[in-house]
């Protein structure tokens, strides 16, 4: 018996089997494409994630323990339950344009989460969509790179220790 009509003589998937180092990374390289395109392009593993009404609870409650007029806070240049800083509602106002207001409209709670709304648009959008907690939270405290700084991370497990059980996710 010759190997060609014994190579038909496999089942389906022994034929698949790679015989070369070459295509074991050719079939290597093509189920990832296959997983990467069903992800929506990204590789990324399972994150926590929650409802939007919860991180904003979580970082209110860590900003101003939920009292509804808190101090000014970082002598005097943070404001409101959300504790925003002019730079932040600044930043936000040019990119909604639409979102208009006064800095001093920081001092209400459904002002605020409009302002965090567009912060998070355009600074975190992929975060602020899946409900990615620590990314929103670390860049509401350290701005737009505030997810990639260490000094951030305390502040993100004040802001978790308020948060219910996450639902995991996998995002793109």
């Amino acid at each position: 018996m010759d190997r060609a009509s014994a190579r038909l003589r496999q089942v389906p998937w022994q034929r698949l089997r790679p015989h070369t180092r070459r295509g074991a990374g050719t079939l290597l390289a093509v189920l990832m494409g296959i997983v990467w395109f069903s992800t929506g392009g990204d590789l990324q593993a399972g994150i926590d994630t929650w409802d939007r009404n919860a991180i904003l609870d979580a970082i209110r409650f860590v900003e101003s323990s939920g009292r509804e007029s808190p101090p000014d806070g970082d002598n005097g240049e943070a404001i409101g339950q959300y504790q925003i800083h002019q730079v932040y509602w600044f930043d936000a106002n040019e990119f909604d344009v639409n979102l208009g207001g006064r800095y001093q409209d920081c001092r209400k709670r459904t002002y605020a989460e409009r302002v965090i709304d567009a912060y998070m648009r355009r600074h975190a959008k992929q975060a602020w969509a899946n409900g990615d907690g620590q990314t929103i939270a670390r860049i509401h405290n350290g701005g737009p790179k505030g997810h990639d700084k260490t000094a951030t991370e305390g502040y993100w497990q004040r802001v978790r220790q308020r948060l219910p059980e996450p639902r995991k996710s996998f995002v793109n």
